[in-house]
């Protein structure tokens, strides 16, 4: 989504510097190879400011997870055209990682190629930037969202969520059933099943996978269990921006609970299947 506090200069802001040399923090288990029939992939990780790519990889295999990293792309981000896109892609394909990107801008679509796009293994957005009738661009996980009329906001947020499914020719929806802080106590209300059916049956119809988020803690396993009956594919995301990389404690929870298996995660499609190249 468009962002005019960007997600990259807010977070780095509480990473940079201090991240490099951190050891693992709390308690985690690796999941274990007889645990799932899957691979336990985290698409859903940045690596930025003093963060490094190498301290990633070994959070998330010390995690007992591959990493896919989600670069900021955007008509103004870094990554803006084929050939800053293509410059980040080269830097990190010798890597073990899936190289991807966090869609930001209901713009992106302009500013690469269809042939640049699917070079990538994943393209993600959300709908946390949040545009108002009034115009303004609000992101929703900062104070500046201040909702007066739930139930408008609700209504209009849903019609949202079912627009970039729609229209963004993404792999993963990412962060889905996010709420603004004051409002997560109502989740459960404001989420009702009316609402979840119709982002769940765009991300069906579109062939978007669902995100499980370890971060937020969703969406809601009653979600999830509309979402797997639709046949909706899901991938598990950290979004994190430093020592959180590869920690998936809320999504292989859901794993468990939903008992998910291979049929039910997504995975990189070939080229010619991506959704950049069959929904163009």
């Amino acid at each position: 989504m468009s962002l005019t506090l960007s997600r990259r200069t807010a977070l780095q802001k509480a990473v940079a510097g201090v991240l490099g040399a951190l050891p693992l923090q709390g308690a985690w288990r690796a999941p274990q190879p007889e645990e799932f029939d899957f691979p336990v992939i985290d698409f859903h990780a940045h690596v930025e400011g003093n963060f490094t790519l190498q301290r990633a990889l070994e959070l998330a295999n010390a995690r007992g997870a591959k990493l896919g990293l989600a670069e900021h792309a955007g008509c103004r981000e870094a990554v803006h055209d084929d050939a800053t896109l293509r410059a980040y892609i080269e830097r990190v394909k010798a890597e073990p990682v899936y190289r991807g990107i966090q869609a930001e801008g209901l713009d992106w679509m302009k500013c690469f190629s269809r042939e640049a796009i699917a070079d990538l293994d994943f393209v993600l957005s959300d709908a946390l930037t949040f545009p108002e009738t009034d115009g303004r661009l609000v992101h929703l996980w900062t104070p500046e969202a201040v909702i007066t009329d739930e139930q408008d906001f609700m209504d209009r947020y849903v019609d949202f969520n079912v627009q970039v499914i729609s229209t963004e020719p993404i792999d993963i929806f990412a962060n889905p059933t996010f709420l603004p802080a004051a409002m997560v106590k109502d989740y459960d209300t404001l989420w009702t099943e009316a609402r979840m059916a119709k982002v769940i049956e765009a991300a069906a119809q579109y062939r978007v996978a669902i995100e499980i988020n370890s971060l937020y803690k969703i969406p809601s396993e009653r979600f999830l269990r509309m979402a797997k009956a639709a046949g909706v594919k899901f991938s598990f995301g950290s979004n994190a921006h430093g020592d959180g990389v590869g920690k998936l404690d809320y999504s292989l929870k859901m794993a468990k609970a939903l008992s998910l298996h291979r049929e039910n995660m997504f995975m990189p499609a070939p080229r010619q299947q991506k959704p950049i190249m069959r929904r163009a």
